[in-house]
Order: structure tokens, then C-alpha cells, then sequence
């Protein structure tokens, strides 16, 4: 007895191209996306092994690196209890002015920046574009060119004004903003770009001016390249040591990134397993913040990137 002929011709296609599941191939996974995976792990171990060495050694009892070669073989909290029982080296105020002179500096830079990055992107003026140009060509040129040019300066506003000179907080932080008006400006003005301009035209037609739609409307909406700015001016100062350490000459008004060098520059009283446990504790204010602004960090960078 013939069988009964497929209703259709769809029918007939399908009943004869059904998929098969192909058999697992580790060339092929490994050529596909598993390459991907180990160049992963080796990143990570990369990456990760400097920090778990320093954990190693801050906790290790010993005041060598060498001692320190095996990753936790023993546990100590000795040197966090000594760090801060040096009259000499006192880490507490050094702690506390690294964090005063990071936000006071990320503040500043982030209001002389989202400042001049509206008036690029909303403004039109002459030298506009020369100015954008000079923005970034200033940034090529190594900080280390400008550190004699600072320290006689600084020496010379001494004698006037000893508030804002050599061996003055106040001084560094305006050596810092200084340099504000730099590529962290022309990411920032491009995220400003992608911040409709009818936005303003609307706002000033109710009688706004441009102060009051700057503060009311725009740092508003640009609040992700804020955060990435005031993280990224926070990291850079206070991990700064060159101008830094020709600055400030006070043990007692240093930062850290000044003062933990003292752990590892006398030759014969070098302790670095008090410096990693200064280093440790040195990442936790970076880490907070970036915890904090986390949120806002990828919208902002991918955003101010666009144009």
C-alpha cells in the first residue's frame, strides 16, 4: 500500500534538511572562543598577582621582599601596628593630607573642566578650535619639563607669599590645577556634544543665561563624565610624586606617595614589608571611590568618546 504523499511542499523540505547537533571538537571550541578564555586568565593572573604579592608581604613578619616569597606562608599584622607608631615617618597625617589635597584637586578640576568644556562645546569664539588643538598638544609634553620651572617659581612666591610656596599644601594644589585644563577637558566636552542643544535654546527662552542653564540643567546631565573626571584627577594626584616631593619638604605635610619612599630609600633601614603595608592600605580611598562611581564610569567614558 503506498504511503501518503506531504501536504506540502514546506513539509517536504523540512522532513529532509533537519539539523544534527555537531560533536564537541576541542580544536574547533579552542579556535572559536576558547583562546579567548586563556588569553582571560592569563590577564588576570597578570594582573592579579602583584596585588596578592604586596598583600603577601605587608602581612609577613619579615622587612625583606625576598622573605615575602611565599605567598602567605605567614600572617602577621605587625607592620600595619608599626606604620602607625613612627614619629618619624608619621603615615596618619600623611594619610590625611593625601586625601584633602586628592578631593580639594579632583573638585577643582572638575569645575575648571566642565567650565571650559561648556564654553567649547556651547560658544563660539574666535581661536576656538587653535584653543582645543593646544589642549591636547600641552598634554604631550612630559610633567617632568615643567619641575624646575616650578620650583623656582614657588621659591621666588615664597619670599612674597609663603602661603601658596615651597613647603605649602595650599601651593601643591594650585600646581594641580594648573594643569586641569587638559585632556580631561576634551573628553569632557565631548560627552557635552551629545547634550542636545535644544535643551539650552528652550531654557533660554524662558529667560535663562547661560550660567544659570550650566549649573541647573547641564552638570546634571552630564554627571557621568563628572565622575570619571574627579576619578581619574583623584588617582593621578594621589599616586603624583615628582612635583610633590620637590614641594613639600615638611615630613608632616607630605603625601603618600612621598612619605612611603622613605621605607625603601635609606640603605640600611629599608623595611618593605611596613612600605606594602603602607601601599595597602594607600589603595583603599582609590577603591572606595572607584566603587562609588562605578555606575556612572562606562556611560561616561564611552559617551565622552563619541565625537
Amino acid at each position: 500500500m503506498q504511503s501518503a504523499a506531504p501536504a506540502n511542499r514546506d513539509d517536504v523540505t523540512s522532513a529532509r534538511f533537519i539539523p544534527t547537533k555537531r560533536p564537541f571538537s576541542f580544536s574547533r571550541w579552542f579556535r572559536d572562543t576558547g583562546w579567548r578564555h586563556l588569553v582571560g586568565i592569563v590577564m588576570i593572573v597578570f594582573s592579579a598577582f602583584p596585588l596578592l604579592y604586596v598583600l603577601s608581604a605587608s602581612l609577613h613578619p619579615g622587612g625583606t621582599l625576598i622573605t615575602a616569597n611565599g605567598l602567605f606562608s605567614q600572617i602577621d599584622l605587625g607592620s600595619f601596628i608599626t606604620l602607625f607608631n613612627l614619629p618619624q615617618q608619621p603615615y596618619a597625617a600623611w594619610y590625611g593630607n593625601t586625601v584633602m589635597i586628592g578631593a580639594i584637586t579632583s573638585a577643582g578640576t572638575v569645575f575648571l573642566g566642565a567650565l571650559a568644556a561648556y564654553s567649547f562645546s556651547r560658544m563660539r569664539f574666535y581661536g576656538r578650535r587653535a584653543g582645543l588643538l593646544m589642549l591636547v598638544l600641552v598634554q604631550m609634553f612630559p610633567q617632568l619639563l615643567a619641575v624646575v620651572a616650578i620650583f623656582l617659581l614657588l621659591n621666588g612666591i615664597s619670599d612674597i607669599f609663603p602661603l601658596i610656596g615651597l613647603d605649602s599644601q595650599i601651593g601643591l594644589i594650585m600646581v594641580y590645577l594648573g594643569g586641569a585644563l587638559g585632556v580631561n577637558t576634551y573628553l569632557m566636552y565631548g560627552f557635552f556634544n551629545t547634550v542636545p542643544a535644544s535643551i539650552d535654546e528652550a531654557a533660554k527662552l524662558d529667560g535663562a543665561g547661560h550660567a544659570r542653564i550650566f549649573f541647573t540643567i547641564i552638570l546634571r546631565l552630564v554627571a557621568p563624565i563628572l565622575a570619571v573626571v574627579a576619578l581619574l584627577s583623584f588617582v593621578a594626584t594621589t599616586n603624583e610624586f615628582v612635583i610633590a616631593s620637590i614641594v613639600l619638604i615638611s615630613p608632616e605635610k607630605q603625601t603618600l606617595a612621598v612619605g612611603l619612599y622613605q621605607f625603601v630609600s635609606q640603605e640600611f633601614s629599608s623595611n618593605y614589608s611596613v612600605f606594602a603595608a603602607g601601599a595597602v592600605l594607600a589603595a583603599l580611598p582609590v577603591m572606595a571611590l572607584f566603587l562609588f562611581l562605578q555606575k556612572y564610569i562606562v556611560g561616561g567614558l564611552t559617551a565622552g568618546a563619541v565625537k
